[in-house]
């Protein structure tokens, strides 16, 4: 009755299980994995926010299928170059997810490949059996920092391959594509004429708070720049994100004339959000600095409390509200997650949710609360250092 795609193992994993146990026990779990920002003791704009979803225009419907100019006006002065973002190169979605699914389906045909970044978000796997796609993993290596495997990117080339995903920063290592590496994956695209989709929803959280470089006007080859407000504003509520189109000018067009019908075909847009837009995206504006300098703090509490022991510690991070610990591998990393939620009543994720090739990696949250994070961490580093 039911199709392939969606013929997942739909039973919680051993993790979820084990934190279900907890909640039906009436313990309370310390959770170091806070990914939404609404619920990271945040001080929001609550008033601004909801007068800005008040607009009176919002009770035309004006079907527009790239969205809004004026709110495609505003993501293009988001990224500080407008002279160089076209708004008519912007097309809105609801989510990053909905933008993976529109380029997915106007660059591959079924069991087509895209070739994905290892360790990276475990998403890519849904978005990509829901599009019939086939995902080819390829390394980033750990070195004092981590770099793209560029042998291994040309190794996994076949003639199904469509494009190359980029996090920028990665998610979890935090890793940026630094220029080198933007060079030589644009040869590597250009050689073998694919497209490069590039998520940049941490790209405004570099950890040393200097600007990095966008993908949104890269010209070397067809690039398609997601990104959107959960991350840059914190707002996972307000459902508005986008893909910037740009490269050679043929191929961008094409692409642009396709999409436009890919997104005429769902309308998936709400008025009263593209009509917040501008107001929506200054938000960033407040909440960044709250969020850098919770990362900031967070990271520092880490540092100092692994400075006092001797059995694990953090890898390299540039950017995004994530750390990875190195830990021993006594055990799997999932194993081990389970005894530190079973023991502490602490919520960590094991590093194979993300692809980590061996085990010995824990990952946690840089915007939990304080307070949570200090206990959580003194807790797992007593364990971890009987």
């Amino acid at each position: 009755m039911f199709s392939r795609r969606t013929d997942w193992e739909l039973t919680p994993n051993r993790l979820t299980q084990a934190q279900h146990e907890l909640q039906a026990a009436g313990r309370e779990v310390l959770d170091l994995t806070v990914s939404n920002p609404t619920r990271a003791d945040l001080h929001y704009d609550a008033q601004s926010i909801l007068q800005a979803l008040a607009n009176p225009n919002a009770m035309d419907y004006d079907p527009q299928p790239k969205g809004f100019h004026s709110a495609r006006e505003a993501v293009a002065g988001y990224y500080r170059i407008p002279d160089d973002i076209d708004p008519e190169s912007i097309v809105l979605s609801t989510s990053t997810s909905e933008g993976y699914s529109y380029v997915l389906r106007l660059l591959c045909n079924a069991e087509d490949e895209i070739l994905v970044p290892k360790p990276s978000y475990p998403l890519f796997e849904f978005l990509a059996d829901l599009q019939d796609v086939k995902l080819v993993p390829y390394p980033l290596l750990y070195d004092h920092g981590w770099q793209i495997d560029f042998p291994s990117l040309y190794q996994a080339v076949t003639s199904r391959t469509r494009a190359v995903v980029v996090v920028h920063p990665n998610n979890p290592t935090g890793s940026f594509v630094v220029g080198e590496e933007r060079r030589a994956l644009n040869q590597f695209c250009r050689e073998n004429n694919l497209a490069l989709i590039v998520d940049e929803v941490f790209l405004d959280y570099a950890h040393d708070r200097n600007l990095h470089p966008t993908f949104a006007n890269n010209q070397d080859v067809l690039t398609f720049t997601l990104s959107g407000l959960s991350k840059i504003s914190g707002l996972p509520q307000m459902k508005l994100a986008w893909i910037v189109t740009s490269g050679p000018y043929v191929q961008v067009a094409a692409a642009l004339a396709r999409l436009d019908i890919i997104a005429d075909t769902y309308l998936s847009m709400n008025a009263p959000i593209q009509l917040a837009a501008p107001l929506l995206l200054q938000q960033r504006h407040s909440i960044q600095p709250q969020l850098l300098q919770r990362v900031r703090t967070n990271l520092d509490e880490l540092d100092g409390r692994l400075a006092q022991q001797q059995t694990c510690r953090r890898l390299e991070v540039e950017g995004g509200w994530y750390a990875v610990l190195r830990v021993p591998a006594t055990q799997s990393d999932e194993d081990l997650a389970i005894e530190i939620l079973r023991k502490l009543a602490v919520l960590v994720h094991p590093g194979h949710f993300y692809d980590f090739p061996s085990d010995g990696y824990l990952i946690v949250s840089l915007i939990t609360p304080p307070e949570n994070f200090r206990h959580g961490i003194e807790q797992i580093l007593k364990l971890l250092n009987p």
